[in-house]
C-alpha cells in the first residue's frame, strides 16, 4: 500500500481523540479559554452529561471578527506571543481545542469585544467552517457544542452513562473553581447537582471560602495554613488535619501555577507526608498550589495537560513533604472538630432508639416495652469507690475526689476527672468535656519521642543482663538478620542464633521491661509487610511505630490522677498527638452547649 496524506478533517478527528476524550475534557478546554480571556464569571450548562449540549458563557475580553475566523484553525492561538514554549503563562496554548471540538460536533461561537458595538458568530459542523456573521451578543464569548462525537460513533459508543459523564464535568469544574477563587463559576444541567459559587476576594480568606464550598463547611475549622518556598519553588494552600480524612482521593486538590493537575509526583508527596498520621485506606483533604517560573516546569507532557514535569522533581517533592509535615507538626494535638459531632450523633441514635432496652422516651409517649425476653434480675448496687488508689471496677475516678488546678480547666485538653472502663480518660475543660483513648494517645507520644531521639543522636539503648533468645520462622529470622543494621539504629540489637532464632542483646531504653518476645515477632511481621516497599525512612518509621505500641499505656491499666494529667499535658506539646500511629483519633471533644442540646436543656 502506498503512502498518502490523510484528509485534513480526518486528521482533526484523530487529533480530537487525544484532546477531547469525553465531555468533561471539552468543558475543561473551553473554561480554560474563558479564564485566559480574563473572565470574571463563567457559566456552564450541560445536557445528557454533555453529549447533547455543552454551553460555556463568559464575560471575558471577547474576540474580533478576524480572531473569530482564525480561532477554529489548527494550532492558532493568542497565548504564545513570542513562540517561547518555556514561558507558558496561560492555561491553554496549543490552539487545538476549538478545531478538535468542531471536527467531532456542531460548534457555535458568539462573541463580542468589550469595546465593540456589535458581536459576531461562527458555526463549525463536522470540521466545515461557516462564515463569520454579525450577531447580537453581550461582551464576552458564548460557545455551544451540540451532539458531541456524532461524527465519530466509535468514541460515542464508549462514553459512560449521562450521570457519570455529568459527574466528571462537575468534578473538573470544581477543580478549576478551587484553583481560581476570584472567578464566579456556575454549573447547571440534568444528571448533576448544580452550583453557583460567587467570586471571592483575593487572598487567604477568599481561598478558604471557596474551599469551604467545595470541600464542605467543616473544612475551614479543620484546615492548616501552609506556606513554604525553596530555590525558586513555592507551595501554598490549606491542608486538612490528619483526622479529617475521606475514603477516596477526591478531596486532594493540586495545582501548578493555577493549573489543576493530577500529577503522580505530587500525589506521592502528599501520601508520603500523611503516611505517618492517616490510615492506609484513607485519604487527606487539601488544596496545594505549587508556584514557580514557567521555565522550571513543562506543562506540555500530557495531551490533557493533567500532568506536568518539573526541572527538579526531587526538590519539589521534598518541598511538598516538608511543608506538609511542618504544618501538621505545628498543629500539635489538634484533632478534627467533626469527632465530637459524630460522638453526639451516636448518643442521639441511642437516646432516640426505637423502643430498645434502655431507650429514652419522648415526652407524651407511653414507655416502650421489650417483650422479646424476660426481664433481667435486679442486681444489688455496687459501692462507689472513694479515690484513685482504690482500684475498684467501673469508673476509676470521681470528679469530687480532688478539685482540679484552676488553670487546668483552661488548658486545651482540660483537667483529668475520671478514668472510665480502665481505657478512657474523662477530662473537663472550661466549656466542655474531652474523652481520651489512653492507649492510642500514649502510643503516639512514645512514637514521637523515639523519632525525635533517632533524629538527634540515635535512640538510647541498654544492654540486657541476660540476652533473650526469640524463636521464629526461618524466613522471619533471615529477614530480621538482614535488617539488623537498621534495627540497631533504632536501639534493637540482634544477632543470628542458629536456624529460626535470633538473640536480642540490646533494646531501646523506652522499651525497658517490655515483652521482647512479642516485640521481635511483631517487628518481623512489620518488615514482611513493608520491608520491600517505600524508602528506608518509611520502613524504619513502621518499625518504630510497632515498638511504640509495645511500650504504650495499655487499655485496662488503672491510672492515678497525676498520671492522667501528665498524659494530657504531654499531648498538648507533642506534634501529631491528635491521632495514633494508625491514624485513628486519640480524643474527642464535646462542647457543653452541644451536650445541653442533647438533653434538651437549650
Amino acid at each position: 500500500m502506498t503512502v498518502r496524506r490523510l484528509d485534513p478533517i480526518l486528521v482533526d478527528r484523530i487529533a480530537a481523540g487525544e484532546v477531547i476524550e469525553r465531555p468533561a475534557a471539552a468543558v475543561k478546554e473551553l473554561v480554560e479559554n474563558a479564564i485566559d480571556a480574563g473572565a470574571r464569571a463563567v457559566a456552564v450548562t450541560i445536557a445528557a452529561g454533555g453529549r447533547e449540549l455543552i454551553r460555556v458563557v463568559d464575560d471575558g475580553i471577547g474576540m474580533s471578527p478576524e480572531d473569530l475566523a482564525l480561532c477554529v484553525e489548527r494550532h492558532a492561538t493568542s497565548k504564545l506571543p513570542d513562540g517561547d514554549l518555556f514561558a507558558i503563562g496561560t492555561l491553554g496554548f496549543r490552539g487545538e481545542a476549538l478545531p478538535s471540538i468542531g471536527s467531532v460536533a456542531r460548534l457555535s461561537i458568539t462573541t463580542r469585544r468589550r469595546e465593540a458595538q456589535q458581536g459576531h458568530a461562527l458555526v463549525v459542523e463536522a470540521g466545515e467552517k461557516g462564515v463569520v456573521r454579525p450577531a447580537a451578543a453581550a461582551p464576552g464569548t458564548r460557545i455551544e457544542v451540540s451532539d458531541l462525537f456524532i461524527f465519530t460513533p466509535a468514541r460515542l459508543k464508549f462514553l459512560k452513562s449521562g450521570r457519570a459523564e455529568a459527574q466528571a464535568v462537575s468534578d473538573m469544574l470544581r477543580r478549576l473553581a478551587i484553583a481560581h477563587p476570584a472567578i464566579r463559576f456556575s454549573l447547571d444541567g440534568d444528571h448533576v447537582t448544580g452550583f453557583d459559587w460567587p467570586a471571592e476576594p483575593i487572598g487567604e480568606e477568599g481561598l478558604l471560602r471557596r474551599l469551604s464550598r467545595a470541600l464542605g463547611r467543616d473544612f475551614p475549622e479543620n484546615a492548616l495554613r501552609l506556606e513554604a518556598a525553596r530555590e525558586g519553588f513555592g507551595v501554598s494552600g490549606f491542608a486538612g488535619l490528619p483526622t479529617f480524612h475521606r475514603g477516596t482521593s477526591a478531596g486532594v486538590h493540586l495545582a501548578v501555577n493555577g493549573r489543576p493537575v493530577r500529577d503522580k509526583l505530587l500525589l506521592s508527596a502528599v501520601r508520603g507526608a500523611y503516611a505517618d498520621v492517616v490510615p492506609s485506606d484513607r485519604h487527606p483533604v487539601l488544596f496545594l498550589d505549587i508556584g514557580c517560573a514557567p521555565n522550571l516546569v513543562d506543562v506540555n507532557v500530557h495531551p490533557a495537560k493533567s500532568e506536568v514535569r518539573f526541572r527538579d522533581p526531587a526538590l519539589v517533592r521534598g518541598l511538598v513533604v516538608s511543608g506538609l509535615k511542618a504544618a501538621l507538626a505545628e498543629a500539635g494535638h489538634r484533632a478534627t472538630t467533626t469527632g465530637g459531632a459524630r460522638t453526639l450523633e451516636a448518643f442521639r441514635s441511642v437516646l432516640m432508639g426505637q423502643g430498645g432496652p434502655g431507650a429514652i422516651q419522648r415526652p407524651g409517649l407511653p414507655p416502650a416495652m421489650d417483650w422479646s425476653r424476660p426481664a433481667a434480675p435486679i442486681r444489688p448496687a455496687m459501692p462507689l469507690q472513694s479515690g484513685f488508689a482504690e482500684f475498684a471496677p467501673s469508673a476509676d475516678a470521681r470528679a469530687h475526689v480532688a478539685e482540679p488546678a484552676p488553670d487546668a480547666l483552661d488548658r486545651p485538653l482540660g483537667a483529668a476527672r475520671a478514668q472510665v472502663h480502665e481505657t478512657y480518660i474523662l477530662a473537663q475543660t472550661r466549656d466542655g468535656v474531652v474523652i481520651v483513648d489512653q492507649h492510642a494517645a500514649h502510643e503516639r507520644l512514645v512514637y514521637e519521642r523515639l523519632k525525635a531521639e533517632r533524629a538527634k543522636a540515635g535512640i538510647a539503648r541498654q544492654a540486657l543482663l541476660l540476652p533473650e533468645v526469640v524463636e521464629l520462622d526461618p524466613v522471619d529470622a533471615d529477614r530480621l538478620n538482614a535488617a539488623s543494621d537498621d534495627l540497631a539504629s533504632l536501639g534493637l540489637v540482634i544477632e543470628s542464633f542458629g536456624p529460626g532464632a535470633v538473640l536480642v542483646r540490646e533494646a531501646p531504653n523506652a522499651l525497658a521491661g517490655g515483652n521482647l518476645q512479642k516485640l521481635v515477632r511483631d517487628v518481623a511481621d512489620t518488615l514482611a509487610e513493608h520491608g520491600d516497599s517505600g524508602s528506608i525512612e518509611r520502613r524504619l518509621d513502621h518499625v518504630l511505630a510497632t515498638m511504640a505500641c509495645h511500650n504504650s499505656v495499655r487499655a485496662g491499666r488503672r491510672l492515678r490522677p497525676e498520671e492522667m494529667d501528665a498524659l494530657l499535658r504531654e499531648m498538648e506539646v507533642t506534634p501529631n498527638s491528635g491521632q495514633c500511629n494508625h491514624g485513628r483519633p486519640t480524643y474527642v471533644e464535646l462542647k457543653l452547649s452541644d451536650i445541653e442540646k442533647l438533653f434538651g436543656r437549650r
